[in-house]
């Protein structure tokens, strides 16, 4: 076996993302009640949210805090499982408010796909070329710097427009032209009405312009993004934790546990630890199943090697000739989360991988207006909710890749070290 075979009805994760009140947790219950995924108390209660009788809160499924139900926005990010006769999904509905846009990152870093609402009664058509709202600027540009590889652009509210084509081509069209300046791929497009149902399980009669195809077909057809490479060369093992054993001499154990990230191993096959860039040889493989002759990408694994080398937490196993290098200096996008702006005389904690060092940010090289989707380059403050490029330097080398490459391992956060609040997120370039 030299990759992994991808399969395409593999589980899904997929978010919902798009400013306050555009309906992603009205979209998420109607999703599920309308696919059959309540249990019944779950129907018990939207029986009782009934307005007049007539109108249900579907939102109730899903804004779990009270101060969520008390404000009627969504602050944290909620997670629901369900499933179709062909597919299991797993969805995160992340808040849409500014303030909250860590959790909307947090959410959106491990999903496969997106759902952008956009509310399309906040939009004013007369406007000579239409303008969309700042969040959905914002969310879809941390999609793009987190990869997310396939987006989905649910327009709601559509029965309000009395499903208007033209103002539904207008969205797009307005969509299409961020989607280029962001260079974001394979968007498709969906008129629907979360409250009522149109386009969300099953096609909608008040929607005969529309070819597509109803919002969970789709979802149910997305590849899966489960396509960890499992080549020996991309082998990526970050040592989680040292196991000893020693209670007689003629069997000292020494195995490395972990996850491995990418690649593949098997039982005679050479590594080289970073950063000390020892080589060594690998005599066994324990699996949580018993000994093994080969490992792949995902797998929780410990691993010993033929010799005895100093390895701690943080280390990496790599392939004797991968390219893979430990460094102490980053190009990375970063996402900032703290109230206080980013300061370049602090220095901060990084955790990558298994791995905890102090790091300094040691410039700005840009940060985005998400208004106009330009790139600052004279901006000397970092403050909450920006995305921009920085330039980091290390007290320690860790072992990274970009984060194209292998999101496990290039990716990173920035931990205050007073107060060790998560501060910012970061993708490595």
């Amino acid at each position: 076996m030299t990759q992994t075979t991808i399969n395409q009805y593999a589980p899904l994760r997929f978010i919902t993302a798009g400013s306050v009140d555009d309906g992603k947790s009205t979209l998420i219950g109607r999703l599920l009640y309308d696919s059959k995924a309540l249990l019944s108390d779950q129907l018990l209660s939207l029986d009782k949210s009934k307005n007049n009788g007539e109108v249900i809160d579907f939102s109730i499924l899903t804004d779990g805090l009270e101060a969520e139900r008390e404000q009627g926005i969504t602050i944290d990010v909620a997670y629901r499982y369900f499933s179709t006769a062909k597919r299991k999904f797993i969805i995160a509905d992340t808040p849409g408010h500014e303030q909250y846009t860590r959790n909307m990152v947090t959410g959106a870093s491990t999903a496969a796909a997106a759902v952008i609402l956009i509310d399309a009664t906040q939009l004013d058509f007369a406007q000579a070329e239409l303008q969309l709202l700042p969040q959905t600027k914002r969310h879809s540009a941390i999609l793009k710097h987190l990869g997310t590889p396939h987006i989905l652009v649910a327009v709601n509210k559509m029965d309000l427009l009395d499903f208007d084509q033209h103002k539904f081509n207008t969205i797009v069209m307005a969509y299409h032209k961020l989607a280029n300046q962001l260079a974001i791929n394979n968007v498709q497009f969906v008129p629907v009405s979360a409250l009522q149902g149109d386009n969300i399980v099953h096609k909608s009669e008040r929607t005969p312009w529309y070819q597509g195809e109803a919002l969970l077909t789709i979802l149910e057809n997305l590849p899966s993004n489960e396509n960890l490479s499992t080549q020996p060369q991309d082998f990526h093992f970050p040592v989680q934790l040292v196991s000893r054993l020693d209670q007689d001499k003629a069997d000292d154990f020494r195995g490395y546990q972990g996850r491995i990230e990418a690649g593949s191993i098997k039982t005679g096959d050479k590594v080289r630890i970073e950063p000390n860039g020892y080589i060594s040889q690998v005599v066994e493989i324990i699996s949580p199943n018993g000994i093994v002759q080969q490992a792949f990408a995902g797998e929780q694994v410990t691993i010993r090697l033929a010799d005895d080398i100093d390895i701690s937490r943080g280390d990496s196993f790599v392939a004797e000739n991968s390219t893979t290098q430990s460094t102490q200096a980053l190009t990375a996008t970063l996402c900032w989360f703290d109230q206080r702006p980013l300061n370049l005389a602090r220095k901060y904690l990084l955790k990558h991988s298994t791995q905890t060092v102090f790091a300094k940010v040691s410039q700005i090289d840009h940060v985005l207006d998400v208004k106009t989707l330009s790139k600052s380059h004279e901006s000397e403050q970092f403050i909450l909710n920006d995305i921009g490029e920085v330039q980091i330097k290390l007290q320690k080398p860790i072992t990274a890749t970009t984060y194209a490459r292998n999101p496990a391992t290039g990716s990173f956060i920035l931990i205050d070290e007073a107060t060790y609040h998560t501060i910012a997120a970061g993708m490595i370039l």
